[in-house]
């Protein structure tokens, strides 16, 4: 399986609590929700052909504790029916118990297991949200593809995805597309460790 990742992430980075004022307050953010506004019919229509090519989901404890929380309500398709019904593997060394059926819990060396499930036949193992975990797997030169939603508003504070430190990635971008309401999609391949070059030599 091909293990892809889903973020949504402000103009200036950040990921943290995207889908309401009370979804992450960690740190004493304040400004969480500020994805909501740019919702449409076209960008669920888009991540509803994103989620129909998974064949098991990837979560981080954080974001697995939540959408387990969440999601069992949400019978509506085609959201619903497929978060509910795809297996699901959660990293962590804390939980006990992963009653979101089916949800199996990954505990130990996460990079080899996630490895391990890579190697099974399927479409996409779709990781979403989870950003700790994102990058570790990316550091681990485990992520095949980052699908990155950028909304048209800058925060100024809170986690950021690529904070200093992030492993050096080099990117290929394959898609990109913006949406009514102004989210910005873009698709991108890893293509291993970065190029670099001097501007203006001769190549």
């Amino acid at each position: 399986m091909k293990l892809t990742l889903t973020q949504f992430l402000t103009l200036d980075g950040v990921y943290q609590g995207p889908g309401s004022p009370d979804e992450d307050t960690g740190d004493g953010f304040t400004r969480g929700g500020w994805f909501v506004p740019y919702l449409d019919g076209a960008f669920e229509q888009l991540a509803a052909t994103w989620l129909g090519r998974a064949d098991a989901l990837l979560l981080g404890r954080r974001t697995y504790v939540n959408f387990a929380r969440d999601w069992p309500k949400m019978t509506d398709p085609p959201f619903g029916p497929l978060m509910n019904g795809l297996p699901k593997y959660v990293a962590s060394h804390t939980l006990t118990e992963a009653d979101w059926n089916p949800s199996t819990i990954l505990a130990g060396d996460v990079p080899a297991q996630v490895a391990d499930l890579k190697r099974r036949p399927g479409r996409e193992l779709q990781l979403h949200g989870s950003a700790r975990l994102s990058q570790s797997l990316l550091a681990a030169g485990l992520i095949d593809e980052l699908r990155l939603v950028i909304a048209p508003v800058l925060v100024g504070t809170g986690r950021r995805l690529f904070p200093a430190g992030t492993a050096p990635t080099g990117l290929r971008l394959v898609r990109h597309e913006t949406t009514p309401r102004g989210l910005a999609v873009h698709t991108y391949e890893t293509t291993g460790p970065p190029e670099y070059g001097t501007y203006g030599a001769d190549t």
